[in-house]
Protein backbone atom coordinates (compact mmCIF):
# COMPACT_ATOMS: atom_id res chain seq x y z
CA UNK A 1 0.00 0.00 0.00
CA UNK A 2 2.83 2.39 0.90
CA UNK A 3 4.54 1.82 -2.46
CA UNK A 4 1.27 2.46 -4.30
CA UNK A 5 0.84 5.83 -2.58
CA UNK A 6 4.45 6.69 -3.36
CA UNK A 7 3.93 5.76 -7.03
CA UNK A 8 0.83 7.98 -7.18
CA UNK A 9 2.80 10.89 -5.68
CA UNK A 10 5.66 10.30 -8.12
CA UNK A 11 3.41 10.27 -11.20
CA UNK A 12 1.45 13.28 -9.91
CA UNK A 13 4.77 15.15 -9.58
CA UNK A 14 5.87 14.29 -13.12
CA UNK A 15 2.45 15.14 -14.61
CA UNK A 16 2.52 18.42 -12.68
CA UNK A 17 5.93 19.23 -14.17
CA UNK A 18 4.52 18.59 -17.64
CA UNK A 19 1.56 20.85 -16.84
CA UNK A 20 3.99 23.52 -15.61
CA UNK A 21 5.94 23.37 -18.85
CA UNK A 22 2.78 23.71 -20.92
CA UNK A 23 1.38 26.56 -18.80
CA UNK A 24 4.66 28.49 -18.71
CA UNK A 25 5.59 28.11 -22.37
CA UNK A 26 2.14 28.77 -23.84
CA UNK A 27 2.13 32.21 -25.50
CA UNK A 28 -0.41 33.81 -23.19
CA UNK A 29 -2.54 32.51 -20.37
CA UNK A 30 -3.79 29.03 -21.23
CA UNK A 31 -5.94 28.96 -18.10
CA UNK A 32 -7.30 32.41 -18.94
CA UNK A 33 -8.14 31.15 -22.42
CA UNK A 34 -9.89 28.04 -21.07
CA UNK A 35 -11.83 29.90 -18.35
CA UNK A 36 -12.51 33.28 -19.98
CA UNK A 37 -11.74 32.81 -23.69
CA UNK A 38 -8.99 35.45 -23.32
CA UNK A 39 -5.27 34.59 -23.44
CA UNK A 40 -4.50 37.98 -21.90
CA UNK A 41 -6.46 37.40 -18.69
CA UNK A 42 -4.83 35.63 -15.76
CA UNK A 43 -7.11 33.97 -13.20
CA UNK A 44 -6.58 35.11 -9.62
CA UNK A 45 -7.06 32.13 -7.29
CA UNK A 46 -7.02 34.19 -4.11
CA UNK A 47 -7.67 37.92 -3.81
CA UNK A 48 -4.45 39.43 -2.48
CA UNK A 49 -2.17 42.45 -2.83
CA UNK A 50 0.39 40.68 -5.05
CA UNK A 51 -2.17 39.66 -7.69
CA UNK A 52 -1.69 36.51 -9.72
CA UNK A 53 1.77 35.87 -8.27
CA UNK A 54 0.00 33.94 -5.51
CA UNK A 55 -0.84 31.33 -8.19
CA UNK A 56 2.89 30.87 -8.74
CA UNK A 57 3.61 30.53 -5.03
CA UNK A 58 0.87 27.92 -4.58
CA UNK A 59 1.92 25.84 -7.59
CA UNK A 60 5.64 25.87 -6.74
CA UNK A 61 4.86 25.05 -3.10
CA UNK A 62 2.78 22.11 -4.32
CA UNK A 63 5.58 20.99 -6.67
CA UNK A 64 8.13 21.41 -3.91
CA UNK A 65 6.16 19.25 -1.49
CA UNK A 66 5.72 16.48 -4.08
CA UNK A 67 9.34 16.66 -5.24
CA UNK A 68 10.74 16.60 -1.74
CA UNK A 69 8.51 13.69 -0.68
CA UNK A 70 9.86 11.70 -3.61
CA UNK A 71 13.45 12.56 -2.83
CA UNK A 72 13.11 11.96 0.94
CA UNK A 73 12.39 8.30 0.16
CA UNK A 74 15.77 8.10 -1.58
CA UNK A 75 17.42 10.30 1.09
CA UNK A 76 18.37 12.86 -1.59
CA UNK A 77 16.05 15.77 -0.76
CA UNK A 78 18.67 18.31 -1.76
CA UNK A 79 18.50 17.22 -5.45
CA UNK A 80 14.93 18.40 -5.89
CA UNK A 81 15.60 21.82 -4.35
CA UNK A 82 18.12 23.19 -6.90
CA UNK A 83 16.14 21.66 -9.76
CA UNK A 84 12.92 23.45 -8.78
CA UNK A 85 14.71 26.74 -8.08
CA UNK A 86 16.41 26.59 -11.50
CA UNK A 87 13.13 25.70 -13.21
CA UNK A 88 11.37 28.60 -11.51
CA UNK A 89 14.06 31.06 -12.64
CA UNK A 90 14.46 29.67 -16.15
CA UNK A 91 10.74 29.57 -16.91
CA UNK A 92 10.19 33.09 -15.66
CA UNK A 93 13.13 34.34 -17.75
CA UNK A 94 11.66 32.62 -20.80
CA UNK A 95 8.70 34.99 -20.46
CA UNK A 96 11.04 37.67 -21.81
CA UNK A 97 10.94 36.01 -25.25
CA UNK A 98 7.55 34.21 -25.31
CA UNK A 99 4.85 36.27 -27.07
CA UNK A 100 2.01 37.56 -24.87
CA UNK A 101 4.00 36.78 -21.72
CA UNK A 102 5.95 39.14 -19.48
CA UNK A 103 8.76 38.62 -17.01
CA UNK A 104 7.59 39.66 -13.55
CA UNK A 105 9.89 39.92 -10.58
CA UNK A 106 6.93 39.25 -8.25
CA UNK A 107 6.30 35.93 -10.01
CA UNK A 108 9.96 34.95 -9.75
CA UNK A 109 9.93 35.83 -6.05
CA UNK A 110 6.68 33.88 -5.52
CA UNK A 111 8.10 30.82 -7.33
CA UNK A 112 11.18 30.87 -5.09
CA UNK A 113 9.19 31.43 -1.90
CA UNK A 114 6.94 28.48 -2.80
CA UNK A 115 9.91 26.13 -3.24
CA UNK A 116 11.71 27.45 -0.16
CA UNK A 117 8.58 27.15 1.98
CA UNK A 118 8.06 23.53 0.96
CA UNK A 119 11.74 22.78 1.59
CA UNK A 120 11.80 24.28 5.09
CA UNK A 121 8.48 22.74 6.11
CA UNK A 122 9.65 19.28 5.09
CA UNK A 123 13.03 19.75 6.78
CA UNK A 124 11.19 20.82 9.95
CA UNK A 125 8.89 17.77 9.78
CA UNK A 126 11.87 15.49 9.18
CA UNK A 127 13.61 16.91 12.26
CA UNK A 128 10.47 16.40 14.34
CA UNK A 129 10.37 12.75 13.34
CA UNK A 130 14.00 12.25 14.42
Amino acid sequence: MKNTIFEIIKYTYYLSLIALIILYLFPGSLIGFLLYGDIGKQPNLISNPIGTSINHLIFFFYLGILGFIIHVKYKKIIYSFPFLICVSILFELLHLIIPNRAFELNDLFANSVGVLSAFFILIFIKKLKN
